[in-house]
């Protein structure tokens, strides 16, 4: 049955616990789920992507107020090639550089060129995303309403405008714990870890539609694989026909992918499961913190959630040649009473590896009658991965627009009522 999230709750009162029992959250661990650090060991299961390292002048751009955006290319004209000095005058020389001093991407060229040339590469259309982030919640500024971009300045405007950008760029380390080098005079990994020192990127990906029907987030504590759930909040009717084959698609992919391969036993990841549902793609990796979204959990149950069994450790291992057994016997002699206990053994077994076989992860879907299923009580952007304030007030934009064009229609209203009164009178 799912149930609504609640992310933001320090505590279950039903416990009495007044905060929640997460690990330690390290800057370590944020950096270890940031896109450029675990892309390169997946790139072969992940939707195709290009990284493009952000050079310091372009990320004070994106941390400047306002809004400036560089001349549209299509819009420039290269007189030096055409002119041949007819009109290379001072005024028209004036005017360049008054153009260039209004570009800011002069300050940041190879970022900008490196950018146009990745979206040429990708078909020309691309979705942008930073460290950990994607402006989700700036899609109202763009022209498509989405996050699909076709331009350099398609990118910098959703960039420029997202509270999420921002949170990735200011506030990565916000309530993580402090890493302890083992080796106090060991001074690099206390600078990389700084704020300041994080090895920003562009994240652009090739842009295809996704049926986000079938795409999932997956829980993963000490190394086990312990839920899964939708990731779109709402209901889809035949989800519940293929239930068991999406978490068996799922189980074995982290098993086979994920499970010893990424350095930390505690993090989240989501996955994208296409028809025929064979195959399933790595979309992105999350922290283990309060900050990424349980979604049809809350942090509580997966918290405590039970784990599958330990593997058995119980098998019969045979002593070196010349020694005795447990039996008192050399291992030849020995060899038929294990025989003899082989039926035993054998059923024992069979238990062990039904008991471990027995176990799978929670695996939650929207009902038809649940609020999820409408979204009135769910957060706009199921996928953040920021604290439920930052989403609060990501919709200032959107949401301070809406608020001044209701109060002008009302204004608006009210002139017509007092104008027709006056005609009245």
């Amino acid at each position: 049955m799912a149930t609504a999230s609640s992310s933001s709750a320090p505590a279950d009162a039903s416990t009495g616990l007044t905060k929640l029992p997460f690990p330690p959250v390290t800057k370590q661990h944020i950096l270890n789920c940031s896109f450029h650090a675990w892309h390169p060991r997946y790139r072969a299961i992940t939707p195709k992507a290009r990284l493009v390292p952000l050079s310091p002048p372009f990320l004070s751009y994106l941390r400047a107020d306002g809004i400036i955006l560089p001349p549209d290319e299509n819009d420039r004209t290269d007189w030096s090639d055409s002119d041949s000095g007819i009109f290379s005058s001072t005024d028209n020389a004036s005017e360049a550089e008054e153009d260039e001093d209004d570009d800011p991407s002069t300050q940041w060229r190879d970022v900008h060129e490196a950018v146009r040339a990745t979206i040429e590469e990708l078909g020309g259309k691309v979705v942008p995303k930073l460290n950990w982030s994607a402006p989700k919640d700036a899609t109202w500024i763009a022209a498509t309403n989405s996050m699909e971009c076709r331009t350099p300045n398609d990118i910098y405007l959703l960039l420029k405008s997202s509270d999420f950008v921002t949170h990735d760029l200011e506030h990565a380390f916000d309530d993580c714990d402090e890493d302890t080098p083992v080796d106090q005079t060991v001074t690099q990994k206390d600078s990389i870890l700084s704020s300041d020192s994080i090895p920003y990127h562009l994240v652009l990906r090739k842009h295809i539609t996704l049926n986000p029907s079938v795409e999932f987030r997956c829980f993963v504590r000490r190394r086990k694989l312990i839920a899964v759930c939708q990731r779109d909040l709402n209901y889809f009717e035949f989800l519940f026909k293929m239930q068991d084959k999406l978490r068996d698609r799922i189980q074995e992919f982290f098993q086979v992918r994920l499970q010893d391969s990424f350095p930390d036993e505690n993090f989240t990841f989501d996955v994208y499961v296409p028809p025929p549902h064979d195959r399933v793609w790595l979309v992105d990796i999350n922290p283990w913190a309060q900050r990424t979204d349980p979604l049809l959990f809350s942090w509580l149950e997966l918290l405590t959630l039970p784990e599958p069994p330990e593997p058995s450790t119980s098998e019969v291992v045979s002593p070196p040649l010349g020694s005795q057994s447990k039996y008192g016997q050399d291992p030849a002699s020995a060899k038929s009473t294990r025989e003899d206990q082989g039926d035993q053994t054998d059923s024992e077994s069979e238990d062990d590896e039904e008991g471990e076989e027995m176990f799978a992860p929670e695996f939650r879907l929207v009902h038809r009658d649940d609020p999820e299923a409408y979204g009135f009580t769910t957060p706009q952007y199921s996928a953040h991965k920021l604290p439920r304030d930052v989403v609060d007030a990501s919709r200032g934009g959107e949401g301070s627009m809406r608020e001044f064009a209701d109060k002008w229609k009302e204004v608006l209203a009210k002139q017509h009522e007092e104008d027709g009164q006056d005609s009245g009178d």
